[in-house]
């Protein structure tokens, strides 16, 4: 009895179905990375949005503030330009707004 190997074993990826497979977990960890950081700007807008107490409500301002730039940094860093749809998008109040210098 004789057996075959896999047909992944028998041929070589060639440099470009290799490139192709590369370029594709490239695009994976961006979608990841740009989930993680709206996911975590949501969770601290969620607590601003909650919070009614003034002192706190100062820590939960740029808690949500440095999320917001992350999520603003992260998408330049992958191309997406702009940060009217990340205020837009996430209703920033304007004291988060101010804290990351962005206009609207």
């Amino acid at each position: 009895m004789s057996f075959r190997p896999p047909q992944m074993l028998e041929t070589r990826p060639t440099s470009e179905q290799a490139l192709t497979a590369f370029n594709g977990e490239i695009l994976a960890e961006k979608a990841a990375s740009l989930g993680r950081a709206g996911k975590a700007l949501s969770d601290r807008m969620t607590a601003l949005d909650a919070c009614h107490d003034a002192t706190a409500r100062e820590a939960l301002v740029q808690a949500a503030a440095d999320a917001a730039h992350a999520l603003i940094i992260q998408r330049e860093l992958c191309g997406l330009h702009g940060h009217g749809l990340v205020i837009e998008d996430y209703r920033l109040p304007p004291e988060v707004v101010g804290r990351i210098g962005a206009r609207r």
